[in-house]
């Protein structure tokens, strides 16, 4: 090789090092959080399906969210239905969607206009269907404390104090 081959391959040489030092820094100094999605379900295909239809069909995202961010201008402050199954279980999820009146198992400080409306009219099956995918919809453990948080304060207007 010649002298100026020599230099090109060096050159090269010590680009590689640096850029490798460099990223070995980089991840040795990486102290973040992973911020991966907290949010996931175990209901089967046929779970998610018959009950995405049925929040369709009573129009719960009107005042719930789900999967998604909150709107900080939504007029309806309820609490967003991720990691509802990390709070509550089936059983008491279908007591809930079966009560004549839904405020005598939470107090809400809601206008009466904008409380859970009871939903013990749909068959037995489907308040069911609804509960267990309610149950299914669960967050990651790091996250869990928000979320009780998020739903203590919306539905009482009191800070949460674990």
């Amino acid at each position: 090789m010649k002298r100026g081959e020599w230099g090109i391959v060096i050159g090269i040489g010590v680009v590689v090092v640096a850029g490798m030092a460099w990223k070995s820094f980089q991840t040795t100094q990486s102290d973040k959080k992973d911020f991966k999605i907290p949010f996931y379900s175990t209901a089967s295909p046929d779970l998610q399906a018959r009950a995405a239809e049925l929040m369709r069909r009573e129009n719960c995202r009107q005042c719930h969210t789900l999967w998604s961010t909150r709107d900080p201008l939504q007029a309806v402050p309820a609490p967003p239905l991720d990691g509802m199954g990390s709070l509550k279980d089936e059983a008491w999820l279908y007591t809930y969607l079966s009560a004549p009146r839904p405020q005598d198992i939470v107090p809400t400080r809601l206008k009466p206009e904008y409380r859970h409306p009871s939903l013990a009219y749909l068959p037995d099956a489907e308040r069911r269907s609804l509960a267990q995918y309610l149950a299914s919809l669960k967050v990651e453990d790091w996250y869990l404390a928000e979320v009780k948080k998020v739903e203590f304060e919306k539905l009482t207007g009191k800070d949460y104090v674990p």
